[in-house]
């Protein structure tokens, strides 16, 4: 499976770019087989005004809970990565957001999904949107979701 690295919301006012190890990351947890269990972690990159590039992606750590139709980021693991990076990046490498797997060929959010990224958003010390990813099998839905208004949904670029 290959997906793509560049996006950008409708009107292309933000782009969104994947590093290539970030998209490695997510084809190795796609959920293929029935007994796979989701996955996910947090998405770190650097901010271009409105524009983000997405450096790394976490994988899931022993802490987080994982099933079929359910993945619970625990922070442990997460965090320190995140810590980490921020420090040796001089503050130029930051939470971006999150990224997980649906069992589905063409992954939509669950109504668990939207209340986890609105909790999230509503978090932020720098009152950014943040990137959500879900991984399907075929396709890879992506949105920008602020504190407070609307989300945008962000389109592959070909």
């Amino acid at each position: 499976m290959q997906f793509m690295s560049s996006w950008a919301t409708e009107d292309k006012k933000t782009l969104l770019c994947f590093s290539e190890s970030s998209l490695e990351i997510f084809c190795q947890y796609i959920q293929v087989s029935k007994s796979d269990c989701e996955a996910g972690g947090i998405l770190l990159g650097s901010v271009h005004g409105e524009h983000l590039l997405i450096e790394q992606a976490t994988i899931p750590t022993g802490w987080d809970k994982r099933s079929r139709y359910q993945f619970e980021r625990m922070p442990a693991g997460h965090e320190a990565i995140a810590q980490s990076r921020w420090m040796t990046s001089l503050g130029t490498i930051r939470y971006i957001g999150e990224w997980h797997t649906h069992p589905e060929e063409h992954p939509r959010p669950s109504s668990l999904d939207r209340s986890e990224w609105n909790r999230l958003s509503a978090q932020r010390r720098d009152n950014r949107p943040i990137l959500t990813v879900i991984v399907g099998r075929k396709s890879m839905h992506i949105e920008l979701v602020p504190s407070s208004g609307y989300s945008q949904v962000l389109l592959p670029i070909t």
